[in-house]
């Protein structure tokens, strides 16, 4: 059985030995991907658009975590677009990373599955490409904790590979080191997160773009933590 510390420790390992590689390997990646950034920016201004709905919201109010962040650049794009956003990753070498390249943001060492957060502290989460490194059979414990780190009205945004079947990748840059990278079905992550407790607001899916190497295609899910029904 392959327990929690097991397969963080995995993770960790994995992106503390790559992240001076992965950071030039994917630096400007936005740059190449209208849909990415057309998808961050409706988000972007879904969170914003919140502002004032519940206490605590508006200037000084509730931030945006980036959740298993790497580098940061989604961290940084979101930050651009006008949102109080801080990252997290499990990989103190991705941070080290994430800081270098982005000065004026906060980043902070945590796993998802746990996070240091209070309950409803958070105008919008974003978990981009993050969640799949987690077994099946742990992404409702994630799910969960994303939801009670969300403010009610909040709103979370997952991105993921579409398919069946893990893609393995081993000594990747010529490290001695290897991972699974876990595909998803939009229909398969959308139940997982209504079972969570949040509502599904947009689903959308693209197909691969075979000039950035991709094979799989790609799913973007935005999802509400509902806000209570008034009282009658």
């Amino acid at each position: 059985m392959t327990t929690d510390t097991d397969f963080l420790t995995g993770i960790r390992t994995f992106y503390d030995t790559i992240a001076d590689d992965y950071a030039d390997r994917f630096s400007g990646e936005l740059a190449a991907k209208p849909l990415e950034r057309a998808i961050l920016g409706a988000y972007a201004e879904l969170v914003g658009g919140s502002e004032g709905e519940g206490e605590g919201e508006g200037e000084g109010g509730r931030p945006v975590a980036d959740l298993g962040c790497g580098p940061g650049r989604v961290t940084a794009y979101l930050a651009e677009l006008g949102l109080p956003v801080f990252g997290l990753d499990l990989s103190e070498s991705m941070l080290a990373v994430a800081r270098r390249e982005n000065p004026g943001l906060r980043f902070r060492q945590g796993s998802m599955l746990d996070l240091d957060l209070p309950d409803g502290g958070l105008a919008g989460a974003v978990s981009w490409y993050s969640s799949i490194h987690t077994p099946v059979d742990r992404l409702p414990s994630l799910f969960k904790e994303f939801h009670r780190v969300l403010a009610p009205g909040g709103h979370l945004l997952i991105a993921f590979q579409v398919g069946d079947e893990p893609r393995h990748h081993d000594r990747p840059w010529g490290h001695p080191v290897s991972l699974d990278f876990q595909r998803r079905r939009p229909e398969q992550i959308a139940e997982l997160l209504e079972a969570a407790g949040f509502a599904l607001r947009s689903r959308t899916v693209r197909e691969p773009d075979v000039e950035l190497g991709e094979s799989s295609p790609q799913a973007f899910l935005i999802a509400d933590r509902p806000l209570p029904l008034p009282l009658s």
